[in-house]
């Protein structure tokens, strides 16, 4: 699994030209955003938004592809979506065109999300001196792939499906390998002495109520309850006494057992009498809520607290997982803070990651019919 997110369904075939410094902020009018002086090709675009349309239409079988790449007329994206989509083929085109607009507006943001912060943690990189040898991306590669692939033919369908190529997913293990170097510069190493902190603030994390096991009968008097009573005195089974005289149908035809009862779960009348009772001792009437009960505990189950070395591997991995998504947040914010201002897209393409964006007004149309299939 990736570390981030949007590496498990994008990677890239481009690698970072590491002369940052030299760079001017205008967009070349064969790509869509420049990053420090990197440009993003409109070709490598289109690439991933295939990808990601693919991506897309597989998590709905039998919808077809449509890859909205040429705004803002979509011209193409209206003739695919006609011939794709025959219910459509008479499908007015400003109508199509709202429809191959949203697609696009939701794809391109992906897309572009991906490919500028695949720039912003080379570029993080290489400010920290930190590189990455291509045996280390290999080994990697290698590993996963054996272990998610049990043939050469299973690993060729999936690039097919899915429209990557083998450069596509070797740069996506590249940056991967990237990402978690300068996650590894955050720190991510749990303390003996931060695992028992956490223990101590935690213990009803690690503990373990007294619980016990009950007999009830519950009437709707006094009298039927002291007649309950008088006969398993007198030998007769609970089985037989709470089938005969008890309300409570949960437990009256499975010899008034209640098993596993926490204090303050029940009747507050018949918590009290049960968690004050010893063991094996028949106590009654109890006036309760709903009425009279017979109740005896039968088995006492004591409570229990894990000790810090049987807690120990847990809070490990909770505190592991926790310093993971800050060291991921600082990442995240040290390289925006760095590069966003040196990160410039051009209109239409523009999203959250590019310098100047403004997020425009949220529309409360719905989405169109060519876009959900």
């Amino acid at each position: 699994m990736m570390t981030k997110r949007y590496f498990t369904a994008l990677g890239a075939f481009f690698v970072l030209a590491l002369g940052i410094a030299a760079c001017g902020s205008s967009v070349p009018g064969n790509s869509v955003a420049n990053v420090g002086g990197n440009p993003i090709t409109a070709q490598a675009f289109n690439h991933w938004m295939f990808v990601a349309a693919k991506s897309q239409a597989a998590q709905s079988p039998g919808q077809p592809v449509i890859v909205p790449t040429d705004p803002p007329q979509f011209n193409q994206c209206i003739a695919n979506v006609r011939k794709q989509i025959p219910s459509l083929a008479k499908t007015a085109a400003k109508t199509l065109r709202a429809d191959c607009q949203n697609l696009f507006t939701s794809l391109s943001s992906q897309v572009m999300d991906f490919l500028i912060k695949a720039y912003w943690y080379q570029a993080e990189a290489h400010k920290d001196n930190i590189s990455v040898a291509d045996s280390t991306v290999l080994k990697a590669f290698n590993t996963a792939k054996s272990q998610q692939f049990s043939t050469p033919a299973q690993y060729t369908a999936f690039l097919t499906q899915t429209g990557q190529t083998q450069n596509d997913i070797l740069f996506r293990f590249r940056i991967n390998e990237v990402f978690k170097q300068l996650l590894a510069k955050q720190g991510s190493k749990v303390t003996p002495a931060a695992i028992q902190s956490y223990y101590t603030s935690h213990l009803s994390q690690f503990s373990t109520p007294e619980t016990r096991d009950l007999r009830i009968v519950l009437t709707k008097t006094a009298a039927q309850a002291n007649a309950a009573k008088q006969a398993l005195s007198k030998g007769q089974s609970w089985a037989a006494v709470a089938k005969k005289y008890s309300t409570d149908a949960a437990t009256k035809n499975k010899g008034g057992a209640l098993l596993g009862v926490v204090k303050g779960q029940q009747d507050a009348a018949l918590d009290t009498a049960a968690f004050g009772a010893a063991a094996n001792q028949v106590l009654g009437p109890v006036k309760g809520q709903f009425g009279y009960y017979i109740v005896e505990v039968t088995k006492i189950h004591a409570a229990r607290r894990q000790t810090l070395a049987q807690a120990t591997a847990v809070i490990r991995q909770t505190l592991t997982s926790q310093k993971q998504t800050a060291g991921q947040t600082a990442v995240d914010a040290a390289a925006k803070k760095h590069w966003l201002g040196q990160t410039t897209c051009r209109s239409g393409y523009a999203m959250a990651d590019c310098s100047g964006y403004k997020a425009p007004k949220t529309s409360t149309s719905t989405t169109p019919t060519a876009t959900t299939g």
